[in-house]
């Protein structure tokens, strides 16, 4: 396996061509008050798999690949059940 950083989170855009908007939370504790702190950042992945909305990924640092993209969808973890029942109620 190569060093490049990899990060899990949850697609929560899909509406363009190849590409996914994946978000990854982090929570730490707060280093002064000690409190639990939830951070979320979003990135632009490139997606030749075809993930649907609340699917959990792995994406993985590359070469830019546009202005914003930088990642890529290694795997998909955990594909989300209720965007699959809502798509077969509509139909």
């Amino acid at each position: 396996m190569n060093n490049r950083r990899r990060l899990t989170g949850v697609v929560v855009s899909d509406k363009m061509q190849k590409t996914v908007v994946v978000e990854v939370t982090r929570t730490y504790r707060h280093r002064l008050y000690g409190k639990v702190v939830s951070d979320s950042n979003r990135f632009m992945a490139h997606d030749e798999m075809g993930c649907k909305i609340g699917d959990q990924v792995r994406i993985v640092e590359s070469r830019p690949i546009s202005r914003r993209k930088r990642w890529v969808v290694e795997e998909i973890l955990q594909s989300d059940k209720t965007a699959v029942d809502l798509e077969e109620a509509e139909a």
